[in-house]
């Protein structure tokens, strides 16, 4: 049994490593090892690998910290708070109406900077989580590399 489920991850590896990180290395075996015994030692070295960087890049990335994402609130809430300020001050000077309408365009101004403000700081999260994310990649090929080279492998 134990035999089957070694066959059986070792031929998962293989499926699933076709489209990862692994086809972007060339390994060739200076041993005369085997297909089988590559593959085999392929799987233990992504697992050392693994072990070593704490990356694994068979499991699916995960997404950039979440931020408050921006319903459009900031505009309406600018607008809102700006028309009340507007209208104490322009029934002061004698028309509240006019106060409000200035107030809330000031307002709905300054919730569209601080909108573009958030959209800019959830933007340099993704570019941080994307930079992190090849780091750590690049790290477990170093890893993997490694492994295979340690068992007769030539890696390139």
């Amino acid at each position: 049994m134990k035999q089957i489920l070694t066959v059986g991850l070792l031929a998962a590896f293989t499926v699933v490593s076709v489209g990862s990180v692994e086809a972007d290395m060339f390994v060739y075996p200076k041993k005369g090892q085997s297909k089988d015994q590559q593959q085999k030692d392929q799987y233990e070295c992504h697992l050392w690998a693994v072990e070593q960087t704490g990356v694994d890049p068979m499991k699916p990335a995960q997404p950039a910290p979440a931020t408050a994402q921006s319903g459009g609130g900031e505009v309406v809430h600018g607008a809102a708070k700006g028309a009340a300020l507007g209208a104490i001050g322009g029934a002061v000077a004698g028309d509240a109406g006019k106060g409000a309408a200035v107030g809330a365009a000031v307002g709905g101004g300054a919730g569209a900077m601080k909108r573009r403000g958030h959209q800019k700081q959830q933007q340099q999260a993704q570019q941080q989580t994307a930079q992190k994310q090849q780091t750590d990649v690049q790290a477990y090929q170093r890893a993997l590399g490694v492994c295979m080279e340690g068992r007769g492998y030539q890696v390139g």
